[in-house]
């Protein structure tokens, strides 16, 4: 089993930053890829960034450029570091930890980030 503990969320004006952050806990050895979603509301939850052990990154065309996921193994805690802000990025942002795609992963309990001036 593996605990997953957001933080970081908030209200920005758009053009702003924030960086969420993601302490795991348990059985992290059996996980390859941590990840960021989020879901707004009347949307289906997508993927946003993802960082596998080897440390490639993935993000989703919306967020690139303006996303930065990373990791301190010291801490067993994963970052998103959000810059530039927009409205749309508003949404409940979930930490995930897959033990390999397409197996369902653990889950944190969301943390709330709203963009509005």
């Amino acid at each position: 089993q593996v605990r997953l503990v957001e933080s970081g969320g908030g209200l920005v004006q758009p053009g702003g930053s924030l960086r969420l952050s993601c302490a795991a806990s348990g059985s992290i050895f059996s996980i390859n890829i941590m990840a960021w979603y989020r879901q707004a509301p009347g949307k289906e939850r997508e993927l946003v960034a993802s960082l596998t052990n080897i440390g490639r990154t993935d993000y989703a065309d919306s967020v690139k450029g303006r996303f930065t996921i990373s990791r301190d193994n010291a801490k067993n805690t994963v970052y998103l570091q959000m810059n530039s802000l927009k409205p749309e990025d508003t949404a409940a942002y979930y930490c995930a930890a897959h033990r390999s795609w397409g197996i369902q992963p653990y889950w944190g309990q969301g943390t709330q980030v709203t963009v509005s001036s």
